[in-house]
């Protein structure tokens, strides 16, 4: 006979907060034999999003690194790990001249075991990547430049 899975409503609201909080989809803490999965509906993952982009003028490392007038740095939603392919040995996303629409996938950052598409804030042409595939990055970190 199974034994019933002890819900701790507490802990429950505290994986939910965390979603909210990191920007994250799904979460998944695992003790002993059992195991609770929370996730956000697609929509609602969407209506929460984090701001994925700074203008020029914002002050970020890539402003610091000397941005022009027209270029637009967009940044890291959350703390992961930066993967510029789909999977390993595929084609990046985009390459340094590549032109992009507003929404197109530029990378995947990896956190917590669950792959967030970082969509382009805007259209525009890639200026230059400032981080490599497999990359550690942090919230806030710019990981390439739009023109």
């Amino acid at each position: 006979m199974s034994q019933k899975f002890p819900l701790d409503e507490e802990a429950l609201r505290r994986l939910a907060s965390i979603l909210e909080d990191t920007g994250l989809t799904e979460i998944e803490v695992e003790a002993g034999d059992h195991r609770i999965r929370v996730a956000k509906a697609a929509g609602a993952a969407q209506a929460m999003s984090l701001p994925v982009a700074a203008p020029a003028g914002a002050p970020t490392a890539a402003t610091a690194a000397g941005l022009a007038e027209h270029e637009f740095a967009v940044t890291s939603p959350m703390v992961g790990t930066a993967y510029r392919a789909p999977e390993p040995g595929a084609k990046p996303f985009v390459q340094p001249g590549d032109s992009v629409a507003e929404g197109q996938t530029l990378m995947i950052i990896e956190a917590m075991k669950v792959m967030n598409a970082l969509p382009a804030p805007r259209a525009g042409r890639v200026v230059r990547l400032l981080v490599e595939d497999g990359e550690p990055v942090e919230f806030g970190e710019p990981l390439l430049i739009l023109e």
